[in-house]
């Protein structure tokens, strides 16, 4: 207690001086002010008696003019008896034009040489006058007027005023204001110092036992209320970067246990601040949020948007700490952020910052669902659908792209970063950050597929995607193929230098490195989902739930969406029922499906399809008590994905064209008894390295319905054999593995002299 009084008199004494000063101000000025006051009021009270006096004069100055013509002693004895005062008027004096004094009251001439002045100026000047004097212990108010007021003066006419009571006024009023002043100055003194406390010393006095309590015991809630947005902001990071740290270290002894081949948060995180070098700041810039937050029930709850990307790059900030910059698009986003749009995240183990960017709606109405996923995403993805492209929603691509890069450039300040752009919604991201800031290393990674240049070329402003893509350091695609479709057309599009030795570009002075980076996943067991009796309730729930009994599940996450092969898987499944009868009761589909850009006529028209597809085959072929076809339209979180991913003995992914496809992994890491089978699409990314999977083409109906035959009736001893591989595969090749190349690839980028290398080859040394 005392050390704490100790340290309390410093802070108490820092807000005393801030108010005694602030109470000086407040005094000199106020006291100025009363100064001012008083002597304006004064000099009314002067003019007052001035104006009194001329009155009086008026009143005399008939009898004084007769007298004037008269001897010194006849009008002495007419003139004396109305000479004399009463009251605050002490009486009168009258002089000849010479100057001689010819009569004054009784107590006017007591002291006659001190009005003289006053008689002489009237004199002098032919008009009126004042003064103020001195005269036996008193203060006395002169006026002055010469007789006649018309024609040459014949006297002077003198009226004398006691005005001591007006220096008594004086005095007292400056006592008043003086009592007022003291009093301002007082509540202005508690005021400061109350305010003082309040709004700051105390918030930040919490704040140091907050940081004291973080570093002793690892607390996990957010800083107390700070004075200042940014304060509390940064305060935030710098919590989430701490926990972190901690984690990390408490780690890496169990780290070291592991395989060498293996990467870890902790081995990322290590590895990470090494590649990152002087940029310790690692930002990463998306479209889609990690978290986002919607009311639920008058309240805001978070989600995990479904997505690859999502799934991808959480793990990765969590390990190395940073900013995930991206759009605010949950309804609830506004309320659970400060006002500069940032929040810790994840909830309840905070160790990264999200900073949202906020867009009007006609700007995600062009940027997103226009420019973005009606043009772009088409184009990029051989599914038949034709792109759609409109110069209203270029203009609202390049707006929203400068929002992201101007977001980035606050975040980084005047310091150093590594930013890592996702995907093709923030295409012309990286040139607009090179052109600010030099300096920053800047990575993109375009997680979907690259079409080859005579597709690309319908793109009416392909030149300006490829020119703001080449503003990277280093562009990373999911496969090689990705690579030389993109080199093939930015040879066919643009005026640069292709080095295929290194597989670069330069353009216009900057050299842009090209590479193949497969992307993975996070292992379940970090997700904190439920394992053991918790996993094996739910799972009895879920069963109960849709009535799956003893069915052979096949389970397939998607996003509603036409790359991703529904209906194709669909009328398989209804294929499979039809041409093997004994599979019915048997064998059931349960499709995740997570809407998406509903706001787009063609994604609404797919889904309309796709449940009156399921509707029909599950009317065809279901009984009382089964039903082949469940299909769960919602937004659906980790624990429920994860359960049906541990619960089915098939998993099926059947994408028509896919950069990779993360659920065909994310499959393989839930399959810890190894004894599932991955039916996976060629055209999808994943089926590069998933080789020991049932490799299927989604348009084949009838190859596809036997795959699935294949995969029901295949035996253990194969079944574990595959997922050993393909797990073993997953594993090595994690996230954090992922990451760790990308990083590496995009510091060498850096490095003086250093010639372009296979970031890969880096990391699996």
């Amino acid at each position: 207690m005392r050390d704490v009084a100790k340290n309390a008199r410093p802070k108490l004494s820092r807000s005393l001086r801030l108010g005694l000063l602030i109470a000086a101000i407040i005094g000199l000025v106020t006291g100025l002010f009363a100064w001012r006051q008083v002597e304006s009021e004064r000099a009314i009270d002067l003019d007052d008696v001035a104006r009194r006096s001329h009155v009086l004069a008026q009143q005399l100055s008939d009898r004084v003019v007769h007298a004037l013509t008269l001897p010194d002693e006849q009008a002495r004895a007419q003139l004396r008896p109305r000479l004399e005062g009463f009251r605050r008027l002490l009486g009168y004096a009258v002089f000849r034009a010479d100057g001689q004094l010819l009569a004054a009251g009784k107590e006017v001439s007591e002291f006659t040489g001190r009005i003289e002045g006053a008689m002489r100026e009237a004199l002098r000047t032919g008009k009126e006058a004042t003064q103020l004097a001195r005269a036996a212990g008193m203060r006395v108010h002169v006026y002055a007027q010469t007789l006649p007021e018309e024609g040459a003066p014949t006297g002077v006419l003198v009226v004398v005023h006691d005005v001591t009571y007006l220096d008594e006024r004086v005095v007292t009023r400056l006592a008043q204001f003086g009592f007022w002043v003291l009093i301002v100055t007082l509540l202005a003194v508690a005021l400061v110092v109350g305010s003082t406390w309040l709004a700051y010393e105390r918030p930040l006095r919490k704040l140091a036992d907050w940081m004291r309590r973080l570093r002793t015991e690892n607390v996990a809630e957010a800083p107390p209320g700070l004075p200042s947005g940014r304060l509390h902001s940064e305060s935030d990071r710098l919590a989430a970067s701490f926990r972190a740290a901690r984690s990390t270290g408490k780690a890496l002894s169990e780290a070291a246990l592991h395989a060498e081949q293996v990467w870890t948060p902790e081995r990322l995180r290590a590895h990470g601040l090494a590649a990152l070098g002087e940029a310790h700041q690692l930002i990463v810039v998306s479209n889609r949020e990690p978290y986002m937050h919607q009311w639920r029930d008058g309240k805001p709850r978070a989600i995990v948007p479904a997505g690859g990307l999502v799934t991808a790059l959480d793990p990765v900030l969590q390990a190395c700490g940073g900013v995930w910059i991206a759009h605010g698009a949950g309804d609830a986003d506004r309320a659970t952020a400060d006002p500069g749009g940032r929040l810790t995240v994840p909830p309840g183990d905070t160790r990264y910052t999200l900073r949202r960017v906020w867009l009007t709606r006609e700007e995600e109405q062009g940027y997103y669902y226009g420019f973005s996923n009606e043009g772009l995403w088409p184009l990029c993805h051989i599914a038949h659908e034709r792109p759609v492209f409109r110069a209203d929603d270029w203009e609202q691509y390049q707006r929203s792209n400068r929002r992201f890069a101007d977001a980035v450039l606050d975040e980084v300040g005047a310091g150093q970063a590594v930013v890592l752009v996702q995907d093709y919604q923030l295409a012309l991201v990286p040139r607009m950050l090179k052109e600010a800031r030099p300096d920053l290393r800047v990575g993109l990674f375009w997680h979907i597929p690259w079409p080859n240049p005579e597709a690309f070329r319908i793109c009416p402003w392909g030149p300006q995607i490829l020119d703001g893509m080449l503003g990277a350091d280093l562009l990373g695609f999911h496969l090689q193929q990705y690579c030389n479709n993109f080199l093939d057309t930015v040879d066919r599009v643009l005026e640069s230098r292709l080095d295929w030795d290194h597989f670069a570009v330069e353009l216009r002075g900057s050299r842009t490195l090209v590479r193949p980076f497969p992307i993975s996943v996070q292992p379940w067991s970090e997700r904190h989902v439920p394992e053991g009796e918790n996993l094996v309730s739910q799972l009895t729930a879920l069963k109960e739930q849709y009535q799956l009994g003893d069915s052979f599940v096949a389970v397939g996450v998607d996003r509603v969406d036409y790359t991703k092969g529904l209906p194709e898987r669909f009328r398989a499944v209804g294929r499979l029922l039809e041409k093997y009868p004994q599979y019915r009761g048997r064998f059931t589909h349960v499709a995740l499906g997570a809407p998406s850009r509903t706001h787009i006529p063609r994604y609404r028209e797919h889904l309309d399809r796709l449940e009156a597809l399921a509707d029909e085959i599950n009317w065809k072929y279901q009984t009382d008590s089964w039903k082949p076809i469940h299909f769960l339209i919602a937004h659906h979180d980790a624990k429920t994905v994860h359960a049906f991913l541990r619960m089915a003995p098939m998993g099926i992914v059947s994408s028509l064209h896919d950069g990779m496809n993360l659920v065909a992994k994310e499959y393989v890491a839930a399959q810890t008894g190894g004894n599932g089978v991955l039916i996976l699409s060629e055209f999808a990314g994943a089926a590069r390295e998933l080789a020991d999977a049932l490799i299927v083409n989604p348009y084949d109906t009838e190859q596809f319905a036997e795959t699935l035959r294949t995969g029901i009736e295949m035996n253990e001893t194969e079944r574990r054999a595959r997922m050993q591989h393909l797990s073993r595969q997953v594993e090595e090749n994690n996230i954090y593995r992922w990451a760790a190349s990308f990083l590496t690839e995009l510091g060498a980028t850096r490095a003086p002299g250093a010639e372009a290398t296979n970031g890969n080859k880096a990391v699996a040394s």
